[in-house]
């Protein structure tokens, strides 16, 4: 400003203006002039004076705006620029690109031809929205003989770049700022970061970090916590973060606890558990101490990525160093814990609270009361209620009706009534809790009695006769629950699917399949859905009276609308389908489960191999068997039996026998019937040998082997030659007291005499003629 003064000055001829410098939020102070002097080029030169003075003013303004919008963890204490007139741009992040009309362009030079001077410069480029012309006004200038940039306008032009996305370009101008040594650049560049920042401008803000660090300005730890905390509210890669922490320690700045606290919060969101407690343990040697935020911060991170022992141990940290923590700590961490059934910690985190003087909040009462429900301490959670209602915090609707769950979980219904009348409770949610309770139990009487109580004063809502309307349908009085609904409707309650839901199950209990049908054909008109217990009832008690037809119409239009159904219910739908040999329907049904998440259990796919079985298709059973498997349901004896039967029925011995040594090596046995076709099979195609090795496990088992059995396994055994495990069969056999079958006697005596045969003819063979025992004796008598 000094300058623009004197040069007014040298203008006006005779006219003598005292010097002012030029500080933000210092008025301009001048003797009175009388003089003649140029009146046109005084007043251009002092408006652009006076308006790089009052923008100067207007940054700063809008320099406390930002700060509002920094979050709170972010320190703010950084000495940032106040510059005159580079602070004095009000530029939009989105600036304009487009090129401005060439006309508009060359009366802004013709404009400084004569008038180039650095403020003027800037209130120039200051109106031109134009990137592209700003950039060409400033390299006109460059190249003008007797001007020369300042620091006001190399920062106004930086931050047109930066703000537009021109970081290469910005970049350039930042060292060529710094090669001119304009006076008042480290304050510049503080500015430029602050307001990069401020409008999200986080690259290039990490640009203008980096030219800074390149210089031999040595700014606070501030501005560099500033930028840590931008990174990480903008949920930026750990690699930017790391980058501000080392061009931090190149310039020799010794982190503070903010610092590590940035460090360690950025470690965590990449995941670098390990590294991230080593940063922990080693604060001290940095010369920090852990404060409330560190605890925050790691305890937070932990309990995110489920470490949850080790989130604990933290917690045992701060009891042990008798850290004092804030209410932000408070407010976070107690809620984590109440939501991983961490009890116990978050109600030593509440005692520590109140014992520190700092008064929960809403949010910090309600998620430890919610915990304690859910953990059955209700007489707590009553008394830390009550306790919040003392300190004049007003409770949320929730609160009433998870204390009342809370005691109805413990059957103390009496207790939950009373906790609402205690507390003039006048709204329905809580007293639909209890009402819903009641049904629950079957406890008719005391539902009448809390219904007709919440009609009287006005409390009933449309779940509250649902409930009362399925207690009357769960104990089978479907004609009472009609006369409830006549009333209902009459005092302008609508029937919906949950009206619809009870009164199909008290058609059910009285066996009025035809009227549930109509029921539920009404909710299928309205495109509604039937709850989970009424559509599994509805479906258990078709199939058990073989209404099949009906049991798969409303299972496809349940499954439509991605409602599960409970898995005995399905079970049973299946193995009626399979009654009916409507084995493919079945499969199928089978399909459409996945798509609606319906479980079903290994009774179902017993229902279709035995349909597949006993039409003697094999190959449709092994495939039912491979998706079997694929499903995860468990391969049982049941299973078993019904592969070893049906590969017995297809003479397919090699698959018999797979899955008869497979059954046993899992130490499931078959049972008799099981046992017997297996055998037959073998036999019949000479294959007893394949289930020797399981042969072991069944000789203990007197229960399952007979004598019949015995002689078969003999039988098959000495047939394929099998004559030593046969004979270890028979030594068990006749170790029972069992007597060999004529046929199987037949088959040892003709294996033993083949076998003196084969070993006759073998010594014959090898050691010449033997004699026999008969001619032995008639030499010995001829000789005497």
């Amino acid at each position: 400003m000094s300058c623009l003064v004197h040069q007014i000055a040298r203008w006006g001829g005779k006219w003598k203006v005292g010097v002012v410098e030029r500080f933000p939020g210092k008025s301009l102070k001048s003797e009175n002039p009388r003089l003649e002097f140029d009146h046109s080029r005084c007043l251009l030169l002092f408006f652009a004076a006076n308006l790089s003075y009052g923008t100067s003013m207007a940054v700063k303004l809008a320099s406390l705006a930002f700060l509002k919008r920094i979050p709170k963890r972010v320190n703010l204490n950084a000495t940032f620029s106040s510059l005159s007139c580079a602070n004095v741009v009000h530029i939009n992040s989105e600036t304009d690109h487009t090129p401005s009309k060439s006309s508009d362009f060359e009366s802004k030079i013709q404009f400084l031809k004569n008038k180039l001077h650095p403020d003027i410069l800037v209130h120039v480029l200051d109106s031109t929205t134009d990137v592209n012309s700003s950039l060409k006004l400033f390299k006109w200038a460059s190249l003008q003989k007797t001007f020369k940039h300042n620091v006001d306008t190399y920062y106004l032009m930086i931050l047109k770049l930066g703000l537009a996305g021109n970081i290469e370009e910005m970049e350039g101008f930042c060292n060529e700022m710094l090669k001119e040594k304009c006076p008042g650049f480290d304050e510049a560049f503080l500015g430029l970061i602050e307001c990069l920042v401020r409008n999200d401008r986080l690259d290039e803000a990490l640009r203008v970090l980096s030219c800074m660090n390149s210089s031999s300005f040595k700014p606070s730890i501030g501005v560099f916590n500033i930028v840590m905390g931008a990174l990480l509210v903008a949920k930026r890669d750990f690699k930017d973060v790391l980058f501000v922490y080392k061009e931090m320690v190149k310039v020799g700045i010794v982190p503070n606890v903010e610092t590590l606290n940035y460090l360690l919060e950025a470690l965590l969101e990449d995941d670098r558990v390990g590294t991230a407690l080593e940063q922990y343990r080693r604060m001290n040697k940095k010369g920090c101490s852990p404060n409330s935020r560190t605890f925050e911060v790691l305890i937070s991170g932990l309990i995110a990525r489920e470490r949850i022992d080790e989130s604990l141990l933290l917690l045992d940290e701060i009891f042990e160093l008798r850290c004092e923590v804030d209410l932000s700590f408070y407010t976070r961490i107690v809620p984590l814990l109440c939501q991983i059934n961490k009890c116990e910690a978050g109600m030593m985190l509440l005692v520590k609270m109140k014992a520190s003087k700092i008064s929960p909040d809403s949010s910090t009462y309600g998620a430890m009361i919610i915990c304690l429900c859910q953990n059955l301490y209700v007489d707590e959670a009553v008394n830390l209620f009550e306790e919040m209602v003392d300190s004049g915090i007003t409770p949320e609707d929730d609160l009433y009706v998870d204390i009342v769950k809370g005691f109805c979980t413990l059957c103390k219904f009496s207790e939950a009534k009373k906790f609402l009348v205690d507390n003039d409770v006048d709204i329905t949610c809580p007293y639909n809790a209890l009402l819903g309770a009641y049904c629950s139990y079957g406890n008719l009487a005391a539902a009448k009695d809390l219904f007709d109580d919440m009609f009287e004063r006005s409390l009933t809502d449309s779940l509250s006769w649902n409930f009362y309307i399925r207690c009357l349908c769960e104990i089978g009085d479907i004609k009472k629950a009609l006369e409830v609904l006549c009333r209902m409707i009459v005092f302008s309650f609508l029937p919906d699917s949950i009206t619809y839901s009870a009164l199909i199950i008290g058609r059910c209990k009285q066996d009025e399949l035809d009227d549930a049908i109509l029921l539920f054909n009404q909710v299928q008109q309205k495109c509604d859905v039937l709850d989970s217990v009424s559509y599994a009832e509805l479906v258990r008690c078709l199939s058990y009276n073989e209404k099949i037809q009906e049991a798969a119409e409303v299972y496809c239009y349940m499954s439509g609308k991605q409602v599960a159904l409970q898995s005995t219910s399905f079970d049973l739908f299946i193995k009626g389908l399979c009654a009916i040999r409507e084995v493919e329907s079945a499969i199928r049904f089978l399909s459409l489960a996945h798509c609606s998440g319906t479980s079903y259990s290994s009774v179902a796919y017993y229902s279709i191999m035995r349909v597949l079985s006993k039409l003697e298709k094999a190959d449709d059973l092994l495939v039912v068997l491979s998706r079997m498997i694929v499903d995860g349901c468990p391969v049982e004896e049941e299973t078993y039996f019904i592969l070893i039967e049906s590969m017995s029925l297809a003479d397919n011995p090699d698959h018999c026998a797979r899955f008869f040594n497979v059954m046993l090596s899992k130490g499931l046995l078959p049972n008799s019937e099981t046992l017997t076709t297996a055998l037959s099979c073998l036999d019949k195609h000479s294959q007893m040998h394949m289930i020797l090795s399981a042969m072991d496990q069944l000789i203990p088992c007197s229960n399952i082997l007979g004598s019949s059995t015995y002689n078969m396994l003999i039988r098959g055994l000495l047939k394929e030659g099998y004559r030593s495990a046969a004979g270890r069969l028979l030594d068990v056999m006749l170790g029972k007291g069992w007597i060999p079958s004529t046929e199987t006697h037949q088959l040892l005596v003709g294996s033993v005499v083949k076998e003196e045969s084969e070993v006759r003819a073998y010594m014959s063979e090898n050691f010449g003629p033997q004699d026999e025992v008969s001619s032995i004796l008639e030499n010995a008598l001829a000789q005497t």
